[in-house]
């Protein structure tokens, strides 16, 4: 009888323990419910979550609890129902709290039996999952703006990669830059993507090792697309590992930067086409600027020459020695002249100029310049344009470039000369839009590497050898074309020959302006006659040579240092001078603004300049007859005969 009480004791004391564990417990709201659904105990979980002191909600039936849907619906007498059938019922929902409010929970529905297998009642356990439900859909809602997001991105293909680089999902940026469709994507291998030369060499399972070993890789190259066209791609290929270090797959970025690297490589052109105009502006400037001088000092030796020999006694051995030393000053003067044409300088007598006629009349001398083992061809369609250049300058440049030729062919070869129509359109490049003709020399020689071809048209740059060139040739071409408007051009390709381009303006000959007639005079001839010359230059050497030159012709010379004293010579003589020749390029004042200033105060008196430029500085004196330096005795004579044969 002890021992019963005993054993009786402690059931008691394990029931208690047990209700003071179910009631201390807070997160679970854990309660009974008789077998008609009524709530008979509530601990302090369910007071919590439900927001229902005991009194208040025992006896109460648990439907209360669930939402007027739910009720309608008979979701609690479903619920028992299956408790029953099926010993065990868990389900989650809404349900409402005291106040009305609702939260999401986490319900269990066990049956209680006795050892009769009657249903005593039922023990419930909730659990407010309202946050986990919040945080699952705030996640959920994260996970969907993200995919809208990498959707969305059109300017970068984002797509995954599995470890092995197979594609496992596509964005739309993706298919818009390779032109793949999701379907189309996802499941290949990424190395489709890379050209055939890059998958030659390994490229992609390269780049995915450096990934998995650094973690990223970042590179730019030429990506293909799903047509065959390839583009600049920047690519981004990221490793993505688990919590555990594991490697489940790469995220890979790609962005079509073609018209970057585009613009980048035009802006790098302009800058060295700028960088070679200025390089070339100032080489030009500072080599028209020795021409000039050069010019001058020339002028002293080839005039004091000429007079020399005139004076000197016939002696047979000293006349080659003068000889000698006036071609030495005439092939000066024919450097200064290609020197000058480089610098976009030399007098230009522009024409319209019938391209083939010309490279006619010049075909047998042409055919001199050649060895014998050398042919020259021309290529000439019916009815082409004329061209506005300086004929002779243009005879000159095809020379050059012949001889050229026939140094770049060895022992044998062909030169084909050939013109053709070249129509220019708004990006014509240096060239202004319109219609050219291309006049071609094409030799089939040895030809040049792309560096030579860069430095081929620099200055005093040759590959003749030391003695067997100037280095101006090409210089002297391309500042004739660009002189006329036009540009020259300059392919090769090494051991299969070269081909010089001339391009042109066309022009209709009805177009160019005629050449006025001189009107004949009924004033006092002076060409019959001595006259009296006022020679105006800065530089005594040249003022000297000029004064002998033209007193061995017979005239009478009065001398001039600058513009003001020749001014002040012309009020001192009464109108006694028949004729100026003076420099133009003088301190203070110019040949041009001098002639300004006689034609003010002594209308008809005529100028002549005497310069080595073509284009004046202030724009003015265009119209005065122009004596290029340096200029011979005989040139002298000829330009004092034109402009003094009659005088108004």
């Amino acid at each position: 009888m002890h021992a019963m009480m005993e054993s009786h004791d402690v059931s008691l004391l394990d029931q208690e323990r047990y209700r003071l564990l179910v009631d201390a417990i807070s997160d679970y709201a854990i309660y009974m419910l008789d077998p008609s659904g009524h709530v008979v105990s509530w601990n302090a979980g369910a007071q919590r979550f439900k927001g229902y002191e005991a009194a208040e909600i025992l006896g109460h039936h648990f439907s209360r609890f669930y939402t007027n849907e739910d009720r309608l619906d008979r979701l609690p007498e479903q619920a028992i129902e299956a408790a029953v059938a099926h010993g065990h019922y868990e389900s989650e929902g809404w349900r409402i709290r005291k106040d009305g409010t609702r939260f999401w929970a986490h319900a269990i529905i066990d049956p209680i039996w006795d050892r009769n297998g009657h249903l005593l009642g039922f023990a419930k356990v909730t659990r407010d999952l309202t946050e986990r439900k919040k945080a699952e859909a705030e996640l959920r809602l994260s996970e969907e703006k993200f995919q809208l997001l990498v959707n969305g991105v059109s300017d970068y293909a984002l797509y995954m990669l599995d470890p092995d680089g197979f594609v496992t999902n596509w964005n739309a940026g993706a298919a818009r830059i390779k032109g793949y469709t999701a379907d189309e994507a996802i499941g290949r291998h990424f190395s489709h993507f890379y050209t055939d030369e890059d998958q030659g060499k390994g490229e992609p399972e390269r780049n995915l090792d450096i990934a998995r070993r650094v973690g990223r890789v970042e590179r730019e190259g030429l990506r293909q697309r799903n047509d065959g066209t390839t583009f600049w791609a920047h690519v981004v290929i990221d490793a993505i590992r688990d919590e555990s270090g594991n490697l489940i797959g790469f995220a890979k970025i790609t962005r079509d930067v073609t018209e970057k690297v585009e613009a980048q490589k035009a802006l790098t052109k302009t800058r060295e086409d700028l960088f070679q105009a200025q390089k070339m502006e100032a080489i030009g400037q500072l080599t028209g600027g020795i021409a000039h001088d050069f010019n001058n000092l020339l002028m002293a030796i080839m005039g004091s020459l000429e007079i020399l020999r005139k004076r000197m006694p016939d002696d047979p051995t000293l006349r080659p020695l003068i000889d000698n030393a006036l071609q030495g000053a005439e092939r000066g003067a024919a450097l200064t002249q290609r020197m000058l044409a480089f610098s976009r300088r030399q007098e230009l007598n522009m024409r319209p100029v019938d391209v083939q006629s010309l490279v006619a009349g010049m075909m047998d001398f042409l055919e001199r310049s050649l060895r014998s083992s050398m042919r020259i061809e021309t290529r000439f369609p019916p009815n082409l344009p004329h061209v506005l250049t300086d004929g002779v300058q243009l005879e000159t440049a095809l020379l050059n470039l012949v001889v050229n030729a026939r140094d770049a062919m060895g022992e044998g070869g062909t030169v084909t000369i050939s013109a053709e129509r070249h129509q220019i359109g708004e990006e014509g490049g240096k060239l202004r839009s319109g219609d050219y003709l291309r006049i071609c020399v094409r030799d089939t020689g040895e030809g040049m590497d792309p560096e030579t071809v860069a430095r081929a048209t620099t200055p005093f740059f040759t590959t003749k050898g030391v003695g067997k060139g100037t280095g101006l040739g090409l210089s002297m071409v391309q500042g004739l074309t660009e002189q006329s408007g036009g540009m020259l051009s300059i392919e090769s390709v090494r051991h299969e020959g070269t081909a010089v381009s001339l391009f042109l303006p066309t022009i209709d000959e009805e177009d160019c302006p005629k050449e006025k007639a001189q009107a004949p005079g009924n004033g006092e001839k002076l060409g019959d006659r001595p006259l009296i010359v006022l020679a105006v230059d800065d530089d005594a050497l040249v003022l000297m040579n000029t004064t002998l030159m033209l007193e061995d012709l017979g005239h009478q010379v009065i001398e001039a240092y600058s513009g003001p004293e020749a001014l002040s010579a012309l009020r001192q003589e009464d109108n006694r001078i028949d004729l100026v020749i003076t420099d133009h390029s003088m301190p203070k004042m110019t040949g041009a603004q001098l002639a300004a200033e006689i034609a003010t105060e002594w209308p008809g008196l005529p100028v002549v300049l005497a310069t080595g430029y073509a284009e004046l500085p202030d724009g003015s004196g265009s119209h005065l007859p122009r004596l290029p330096k340096p200029f011979s005795q005989q040139q002298l004579s000829e330009m004092i005969g034109t402009v003094t044969g009659t005088r108004a």
